[in-house]
C-alpha cells in the first residue's frame, strides 16, 4: 500500500529590511520585534509545530544572527534561571531551542527584490515531488485551529494542488494585497490573482496572505522567470505571478478560507493593533489591560 503524501517542511521568509520600523530594525530583523514576550518569528514557528511541521527553513540575510541565536541554547541564562529557582522561565527558554529543527539559508544579494525571491534560495532543499508550507514573516493568525493545519486539511484531499490561505478584506484594503478571482461556478478554485488592484478593478475582496502550500513547480517557474529577467509589477519577482502561471498551465490552485483573525505586523500601526489583540487574549494580563484601555480618553 502506497504511503500517503505528507508535508514535513515549512519555509519562512525573514530576509526583509523592515524599513518601516527603522531605526528599531537597524541591527535586528523586524521578525524579532516582540508581541508581548515572544518575537513574531516564534509565533510562526510555533504555528508550524502545532500543525505537525517540525522542519523549518528560515530564509535570512546578512546581519540576522540575533534571529538565529534566539532559537539556539543560552547555557549561561539557563544556568542562572536554574540557580535562582525560576524553573517555569527555564522551561520556556529551553522549549524555544527544542521545539523544531531549524535550518538557516541566506538569500543571495544578486537575487531580485520580491516576495517570490526567498523561494529561489531554497531551490535545492525541496525534493522533486515535495509540497511544503510557505509563510511570510510578518503575518500572524489568531485561531483555535492553527492556520497551517487548516491549509493541510484541504491539501490532504488535493495533494497535487497549490493551496492559498485567504480572507475577505474591505474594499479600501484590496489595493494592499493579491486579490483572488475564482473560477465561475466554483467556491474555491482559483482562476487568477491580481496583485494590489485598485478597488474598482478588483475581481473580489478575497485577499491571499502569508500562508501557502506550494510545490517545486512553483519554484521552477520563479527560477525560470529570474533567469529570463521576467519580473512583474514594480520590477519585482512576485509569487503571485508564478502561482498564476502555474494555474494557467493546468495546475490546480485552491483557496482555503481561514477561520480566525488575520493580523499583520508589517507596519507600525498594524503591529500595534496585533499587540493589543494578543494582549487582550492573555489571561495573565488581558483583564487588567482591558480595564486600563477603558480609562483612556480617546475623544
Amino acid at each position: 500500500m502506497a504511503k500517503k503524501p505528507k508535508v514535513t517542511k515549512a519555509v519562512i521568509a525573514v530576509a526583509g529590511y523592515g524599513t518601516r520600523f527603522l531605526p528599531a530594525t537597524k541591527n535586528s530583523p523586524k521578525e524579532m520585534l516582540p508581541i508581548i514576550d515572544k518575537p513574531v518569528i516564534q509565533y510562526l514557528v510555533e504555528e508550524c509545530v502545532d500543525s505537525g511541521i517540525e522542519n523549518v527553513i528560515l530564509v535570512t540575510r546578512f546581519g540576522q544572527s540575533v534571529l538565529e541565536n534566539h532559537f539556539d541554547s543560552n547555557v549561561e541564562l539557563e544556568m542562572q534561571l536554574r540557580a535562582n529557582g525560576k524553573l517555569d522561565l527555564l522551561k520556556k527558554v529551553q522549549r524555544v531551542s527544542q521545539m523544531a529543527n531549524i535550518v538557516y539559508v541566506r538569500q543571495r544579494k544578486h537575487f531580485p527584490y520580491g516576495n517570490g525571491t526567498p523561494l529561489l534560495a531554497v531551490k535545492d532543499l525541496i525534493d522533486k515531488n515535495e509540497s511544503f508550507i510557505f509563510m511570510w514573516g510578518d503575518d500572524l493568525v489568531k485561531a483555535e485551529v492553527p492556520a497551517v493545519k487548516q491549509l493541510l486539511r484541504l491539501w490532504r484531499d488535493n495533494p497535487a494542488a497549490v493551496i492559498l490561505g485567504a480572507q475577505e478584506v474591505t474594499s479600501e484594503e484590496v489595493k494592499r494585497y493579491g486579490i483572488v478571482k475564482l473560477k465561475p461556478g466554483t467556491t474555491n478554485v482559483v482562476e487568477s490573482i491580481v496583485e494590489k488592484p485598485e478597488p474598482k478593478k478588483a475581481p473580489s475582496k478575497l485577499a491571499q496572505y502569508g500562508r501557502f502550500i506550494l510545490n517545486p513547480k512553483i519554484i521552477s517557474i520563479l527560477w525560470n522567470n529570474y533567469e529570463a529577467k521576467k519580473l512583474g509589477k514594480d520590477n519585482e519577482l512576485w509569487l503571485t505571478d508564478a502561482i498564476e502561471e502555474y494555474a494557467h498551465s493546468g495546475g490546480k490552485v485552491l483557496v482555503a478560507p481561514i477561520e480566525g483573525t488575520w493580523l499583520t505586523t508589517g507596519d507600525p500601526l498594524r503591529y500595534l493593533k496585533t499587540t493589543v489583540e494578543f494582549a487582550l487574549d492573555r489571561p495573565d494580563i488581558g483583564p487588567e489591560f482591558k480595564d486600563y484601555l477603558k480609562t483612556l480618553n480617546l475623544n
